[in-house]
């Protein structure tokens, strides 16, 4: 376990009925929901968000598991995935994993950004 990370890839559905069969290895997730930016369904990557648009729905996010030294991601922002927009629970938990979000942006515009994954948008 110690070898092994997750990679995750956006997938082209929009919703659990497009899925017609089950992932060869991973899984599928849906109702994430993107703040900072926006996802582009037909290039596949994270684009600015429209004016006054503060939280996008992600389409459905693969996960594969992945052994760690086989993973090289290029233009790819490791986007932090938290369980609400307050990024941390009472306790100071928040945080549940990195998804791999595609870019075409320097990596530093979308941290300037704030751009992150949540769970649900309160």
């Amino acid at each position: 376990l110690d070898k092994s990370t997750l990679y995750t890839a956006v997938t082209e559905h929009t919703s659990p009925d497009q899925i017609t069969e089950r992932a060869p290895s991973g899984c599928y997730i849906t109702g994430l929901y993107l703040e900072g930016a926006c996802w582009n369904i037909p290039k596949s990557c994270l684009v600015k968000s429209p004016p006054k648009v503060l939280i996008d729905e992600l389409p459905i996010l693969r996960v594969i598991p992945i052994e760690a030294h086989r993973l090289k991601l290029v233009n790819t922002f490791r986007t932090p995935v938290y369980t609400t927009s307050d990024r941390r629970n009472a306790m100071g938990v928040g945080l549940v994993f990195e998804a791999d979000l595609a870019t075409e942006e320097h990596i530093s515009h979308w941290v300037l950004q704030g751009v992150c994954l949540l769970l649900n948008t309160d």
